[in-house]
């Protein structure tokens, strides 16, 4: 059975979400021009937890502020995990896991987090995005360009080849991008100007943590996950071989590096 309502963050922003199940709370976190369904998915494999999907800040159901500031998201994931009795598990995927990481860094009650893929890149992985980057998405937005928007996040920011985003421009998923193309300045923001490995906060996390990259990702994904689990105190890095950043198209493929780690 599935429940949705919402939360009041600190700035009062409304924060919607998707419950489902029972057992210990499990929130999860999904990245750039995602919303709650994209991690639905997920939400219904897992057996045994009360599982959490929810709207980030400006996206599907959830409110937004004048201002943006990571400090916002990680107060949003700190009522959330209020709601949900004071401790939860976390899941986060892309910039959701860099996300899911930096909550932990800061203190917040979390039991375990795993994070799929945080989009850190290694140096000499592959060209790091140019620092104006999220001005030039910015000023794109601002003209009404929503399709330059995208089309500098995937190209620079998740180094997609061009011809790749020029064919998804005809295709249906194109339209979920640009309708979500607002809130693209947020996840860069969060992966901060060149997505450098952020190693100082990462060595404050205190808690069991999980970083998987997917097998058959381009080499920088995994490599950049492998570096954020050794960055971490007692960290612990696995490939799940066979998938790629679409890992959350196919769930039950995530199930058992999971229910290991969570218990």
């Amino acid at each position: 059975m599935t429940e949705v309502s919402t939360v009041v963050s600190a700035d009062g922003t409304k924060i919607a979400f998707e419950r489902r199940g029972t057992g210990t709370p499990l929130i999860l976190i999904g990245g750039a021009v995602n919303d709650r369904t994209t991690v639905a998915g997920l939400a219904e494999v897992l057996d045994g937890y009360t599982t959490i999907a929810y709207d980030r800040r400006g996206r599907g159901d959830s409110g937004d502020a004048e201002t943006y500031s990571v400090d916002r998201e990680v107060e949003d994931l700190a009522a959330l995990i209020e709601h949900v009795g004071g401790s939860a598990h976390v899941f986060g995927h892309s910039s959701g896991a860099v996300l899911a990481l930096e909550a932990a860094s800061r203190g917040l009650s979390i039991n375990r987090v795993a994070a799929y893929e945080p989009p850190y890149i290694v140096d000499g992985s592959r060209p790091r995005p140019g620092d104006d980057l999220v001005d030039r998405v910015r000023a794109a937005l601002d003209a009404g360009d929503c399709d330059e928007a995208v089309t500098l996040f995937l190209v620079e920011g998740t180094d997609t080849p061009a011809g790749i985003v020029a064919g998804m421009k005809t295709a249906p998923v194109w339209g979920w991008f640009t309708a979500l193309a607002h809130t693209l300045p947020y996840d860069l923001t969060i992966c901060g100007p060149g997505n450098h490995l952020p190693v100082s906060g990462l060595a404050k996390i205190t808690v069991p943590t999980l970083v998987i990259g997917g097998g058959a990702s381009p080499a920088w994904m995994p490599a950049g996950a492998r570096a954020a689990a050794e960055a971490v105190p007692g960290g612990v890095y696995q490939t799940l071989e066979g998938q790629d950043h679409g890992v959350l198209g196919h769930p039950k493929t995530l199930l058992p590096l999971l229910t290991d780690f969570y218990g």
